[in-house]
């Protein structure tokens, strides 16, 4: 593992507070998105990711829309992004009405060697609060990566195991609703709307489905299967989703809690994993 250099280290604590409004129209518009992956009941794990987005003018946006590095994040010489992955926990959630502070520090940066070359991993604290109580607390990360190159072969994911005993959601995500949850959470990156962004500039195989898209989707069966939305929650990115692929949402018993996971059914491999506890 390389450690960042010491101009790198001193974003580590740097700080951030934003205050947004769960209103009534963006609740609308989370269920209308989410549709029919859903849990019953009053409380909706994953509408912390709705509020307090990044917001800034287009002179501000890099290469691939998204706020470019350097203004809250560090820049760290790699050029792509994704949602690695990260973990919650759950102390009551955000309801309509309710206005949510933010608060958010860099927890640590650092460089790895992967398959497909150099990565570099920024990890954010972040902390939901109405009133002073705190709501939810996520611990989230993101990679970084080189550039495509198309002369090399793309990464073979091992094929999924299977789990015969998974309870089972299944859908098919497209361009609307990858639209819609880019513009519901202000989120400007090309991979989730501009298909010759996405495959020519960054070699995916089509447009990318957001890693929070998938957590939720597991968050939500998780609260179906416990009888109410997890205590604790991890999760990680495994392989790239795409549009109009069909997708199982499984879940499972373990003696801990639950295990999940995100099932493309066209290559059968698993793109996101997570565990739930209670």
């Amino acid at each position: 593992m390389d450690t960042p250099d010491a101009t790198i280290r001193d974003w580590i604590g740097h700080s951030r507070s934003v205050t947004d409004t769960l209103t009534a129209r963006l609740a609308a518009e989370y269920r209308a998105t989410m549709g029919p992956m859903l849990c019953k009941g009053p409380d909706i794990p994953g509408l912390q990711w709705i509020l307090a987005p990044e917001i800034y003018p287009a002179e501000d946006l890099g290469r691939d829309a998204h706020p470019r590095l350097g203004l809250f994040l560090p820049d760290l010489g790699l050029p792509r992004r994704m949602w690695a992955g990260g973990s919650i926990t759950w102390h009551g959630g955000i309801h309509e009405s309710e206005t949510v502070r933010r608060d958010t520090v860099v927890r640590d940066v650092k460089y790895k060697e992967g398959r497909s070359g150099r990565l570099g991993f920024v990890t954010l604290d972040h902390r939901y609060l109405v009133d002073g109580d705190l709501r939810v607390e996520e611990v989230h990360d993101i990679v970084y990566r080189e550039d495509h190159d198309p002369s090399q072969p793309a990464p073979t994911p091992p094929q999924a195991e299977p789990w015969p005993d998974a309870t089972v959601r299944a859908t098919t995500p497209d361009a609307t609703l990858l639209f819609r949850y880019s513009a519901m959470t202000f989120n400007g990156h090309r991979i989730h709307y501009d298909p010759a962004y996405a495959t020519g500039v960054e070699g995916y195989a089509g447009l990318v489905v957001h890693g929070p898209i998938q957590s939720t989707w597991m968050q939500h069966l998780a609260t179906e299967m416990l009888g109410e939305v997890p205590t604790q929650f991890r999760y990680r990115g495994l392989s790239p989703l795409t549009v109009n692929t069909p997708v199982q949402v499984e879940g499972r018993k373990t003696p801990e809690g639950l295990e999940l996971r995100v099932r493309d059914m066209s290559r059968d491999v698993v793109t996101m994993t997570a565990t739930a506890t209670a």
